[in-house]
């Protein structure tokens, strides 16, 4: 027998007197029995008079008015003395007794979900004389439970993860369904939950709603994401019970359960030999199947040449290996290089995979390329000396360049012309040998600075440029001379062997060793009365008089010739002669005009007359 048989049944029975429930009786004792008793002494027991009535239940959502039950007080003989009145809640309104026999009639439908029983008072009266017969009473009307609710999830969306490769009965989620239906009356509240979606995958425990997993081992790289829809059923899925359905989106987060792995045995790169230091050669990737931190990984190169010629090196954003030149090429001494390259993940976890399964290696070759480049001079910068005294057509050097491509180009030299001037080198343009072409002069020009420029012959005729500086070297070819025109003096009254003047040469040679001069009296066979040269060894020397009572008018002027040696290979000297005259000093040895007046004297004039002839002539030479 079905539950939809069985519901009309019981409420059938549970408003047949004497068939379900208890009797719920309220005693009252009656007036005339109270006196009847008392006439007899008191002797007589009292009898009870109750209310009679059977628990009353009203099925919610029907409409129909129907008789649900009767209340009945056991005064009541059928002949309707007994006026019965109904209160409390809903009465009048839902409810309503028939005065005259009990019978509680509904008036609308009820429903269990909004009030779920009524609590009313039901009255007795004797029509005659208007008193009650019993005792006012409470009682209580029940609306009972029919399937109108259907179930409804709460908290949705559902959405979850677990990692990947999670062992079967891994719990996922669990989703959670309500029924406002009663509880506590039949199945109508009882939920029952399954999958309609998403098997064999998951399964869901029918009583609690939780999801787990019934697969092993699921693949986010096979499939990252599935939606599982659960339905959820009440009346524990018996006939007549409504339905609801959720959807469960589930993401598999990834675990590092691949390692990377290149998708070439070879990759193969060319680079010009031009290329500088620091450019990207290629790039190659290995693959990996997971994501995010699972995917990181760092390549290294496994040169087995050793020539640390290139370096790889992680792009942070697509896991790239990039491969750039660390150190110049050249395509005549090496052509092809042949290196090692490995990827291996950063984070590596041993659950899934073996150490060495996290890596993987393979092999790149670069191909250097020939570019036509300029030749190459055999140093950055050429060094000579020569002697300032070298002839023209001396070979000062060599300059040397090559055309360092597999063509190996015959090279022409030349010089630029604004590198010399004067023209005062020639360079031969097959060997690259620079002469003399005109004599040199270091005091003239102590170095030259020549600009060669070497190029090739044929193909693209490319050319380079190199500095040659040339030092020329000094020799002796410059006498010494005194270092200024000294007009010295000495004063009337000086002592011998009083010093009147210092004297120092110079000399336009710059031997390596420094200066050194000697001066000296001119050789002869009379010694010179009135004065000597000292030579004080630091390439000065000493005018020192030789005797005493120089006068004006003895003698105005005196001519000291003085020989100057220097020391270079061979030796030169000269010899200048000085012109000392006799001063009327002042006290403090000073000689005011000079050798004005000492000339004055030796022409016959005065030193007035000298001095007004030296205005006239500057006057008359300012006017021409």
């Amino acid at each position: 027998m079905d539950g939809c048989s069985v519901l009309p049944m019981v409420i059938m029975i549970s408003i047949m007197p004497g068939f379900l429930g208890s009797e719920l009786r309220m005693s009252r004792q009656d007036p005339r029995d109270s006196q009847q008793s008392e006439a007899l002494g008191g002797s007589r027991p009292r009898a009870k008079r109750d209310w009679i009535w059977k628990q009353l239940f009203v099925e919610e959502e029907d409409p129909t008015p129907k008789i649900i039950g009767q209340l009945k007080s056991n005064f009541d003989k059928g002949d309707f003395t007994i006026k019965y009145i109904l209160s409390g809640e809903g009465a009048g309104e839902a409810f309503t007794i028939d005065e005259y026999t009990g019978d509680i009639h509904t008036l609308k439908s009820l429903d269990r979900e909004e009030k779920a029983f009524y609590v009313l008072q039901a009255r007795a009266i004797d029509r005659s004389t208007g008193q009650p017969v019993e005792t006012e009473s409470e009682f209580i009307i029940k609306v009972q439970d029919i399937n109108d609710n259907a179930p409804e999830f709460k908290n949705e969306p559902y959405v979850s993860s677990i990692p990947e490769m999670s062992p079967m009965g891994t719990t996922v989620i669990q989703v959670t369904a309500t029924d406002a239906d009663d509880h506590m009356f039949g199945n109508n509240a009882k939920l029952i939950y399954s999958i309609l979606q998403g098997e064999p995958y998951f399964s869901v425990e029918p009583k609690t709603g939780i999801i787990v997993t019934s697969w092993s081992n699921m693949d986010r790289e096979a499939s990252e994401q599935y939606l599982v829809v659960v339905q959820v059923k009440d009346k524990l899925g018996y006939s007549g019970a409504y339905s609801a359905t959720t959807t469960v989106t589930i993401t598999l987060t990834d675990v590092n359960d691949n390692g990377p792995t290149f998708q070439h045995n070879l990759y193969t790169f060319a680079l010009a030999e031009s290329a500088p230091v620091g450019t990207t050669v290629g790039r190659v990737m290995a693959e990996d199947a997971d994501i995010g931190v699972n995917a990181r990984m760092n390549y290294s190169l496994d040169d087995l040449e050793e020539s640390a010629t290139f370096r790889v090196q992680t792009d942070p954003v697509t896991q790239e290996g990039i491969v750039t030149l660390a150190k110049p090429l050249d395509y005549e001494s090496k052509r092809r290089f042949a290196i090692a390259i490995e990827a291996i993940n950063d984070h590596v976890d041993t659950r899934f995979l073996s150490y060495n399964e996290f890596r993987d290696k393979t092999m790149i070759k670069i191909l250097v390329t020939d570019v036509d480049e300029p030749p190459i001079f055999s140093v950055p910068v050429f060094e000579w000396k020569v002697p300032e005294n070298a002839p023209v057509g001396t070979q000062v050097g060599t300059v040397y360049a090559r055309d360092t491509d597999a063509a190996n180009n015959p090279i022409r030299y030349s010089t630029s012309a604004s590198s010399d001037l004067r023209k005062v080198f020639r360079i031969d343009p097959n060997n690259g040998t620079v002469s003399v072409a005109k004599p040199l002069d270091r005091e003239t020009a102590a170095w030259h600075n020549l600009t060669v420029t070497a190029k090739e012959t044929k193909e693209n005729q490319l050319s380079s440029t190199v500095s040659v500086v040339i030092k020329v070297l000094d020799i002796n070819d410059n006498i010494p001379t005194l270092s200024q025109d000294y007009q010295p003096y000495v004063c009337e009254g000086t002592q011998a062997g009083e010093l009147i003047q210092m004297i120092s040469a110079v000399d336009a040679d710059d031997p390596m060793e420094g200066h050194h001069f000697y001066f000296s009296m001119v050789p002869d066979k009379h010694i010179n009365p009135n004065f000597t040269i000292r030579d004080n060894q630091d390439n000065t020397a000493s005018i020192l008089t030789r005797r005493s009572t120089f006068t004006r008018r003895d003698r105005v002027l005196y001519h000291l010739p003085v020989v100057i040696m220097d020391s270079g290979s061979p030796a030169l000297s000269s010899t200048s002669t000085l012109t000392i005259s006799v001063c009327a000093c002042q006290p403090a040895g000073h000689c005011p005009s000079g050798g004005v007046e000492a000339l004055a004297l030796s022409m016959g004039l005065s030193t007035q007359t000298l001095l007004g002839l030296s205005v006239c002539l500057i006057m008359l030479i300012e006017s021409l």
